[in-house]
């Protein structure tokens, strides 16, 4: 995903590849670290995956930071709202998104997992479930997606398939570079 804020020049901010790998269970969710403005690394080890509400929920996000740790923030109230359902609090949150006059305005996106749910986020009132177990966002989303797809049938656990597919995707993406963060938790299916 390309980020929309522009810097005086006009140059646009560019971030982030984030993968959702759910098998054998666990789910990782990975993201890189680069943050990119124009043909200019402004930051190299952002840290874009994290662990929602009380561990039991990780997230990554695409898009404007801030715009992004706004909406961490609405979905962890939706978590405190409706506990352990993260498909309703997902739902909820989505519903806000696409009519909140502020909401509509941000610019993100993010990929959400639980132990029995991934879900991919985003401020047009998607709530997606990935196919295959696994997704990516982000500039070198389809980059991960698809090497992730291809490593998914071997015998690699989530983790390594996250790790090489990010590899992947920053050896084809400018805007990814190989400074990964990972979070993970078991998972049900």
């Amino acid at each position: 995903m390309t980020d929309t804020p522009h810097s005086p020049a006009g140059a646009s901010w560019h971030a982030t590849t984030i993968l959702t790998v759910r098998k054998d269970g666990r789910v990782v969710i990975a993201g890189d670290g680069q943050v990119s403005l124009g043909a200019t690394i402004i930051k190299a080890n952002a840290r874009k995956v994290r662990q929602l509400g009380t561990g039991g929920v990780i997230a990554g996000f695409a898009g404007a930071t801030a715009d992004a740790f706004t909406l961490f923030e609405r979905l962890e109230a939706k978590l405190e709202q409706y506990p352990g359902q993260l498909m309703r609090a997902a739902v909820e949150l989505a519903k806000d998104w696409r009519t909140d006059r502020f909401l509509r305005r941000l610019e993100a996106m993010m990929i959400v997992a639980d132990i029995d749910v991934t879900l991919v986020l985003t401020g047009t009132g998607d709530v997606l479930e990935p196919e295959h177990h696994v997704m990516g966002i982000g500039s070198g989303g389809m980059y991960a997606l698809a090497a992730a797809r291809a490593l998914i049938d071997q015998p690699l656990d989530a983790e390594t398939i996250a790790r090489r597919a990010m590899g992947i995707a920053g050896e084809i993406c400018v805007y990814t570079n190989d400074n990964l963060v990972l979070e993970s938790l078991p998972s049900s299916k």
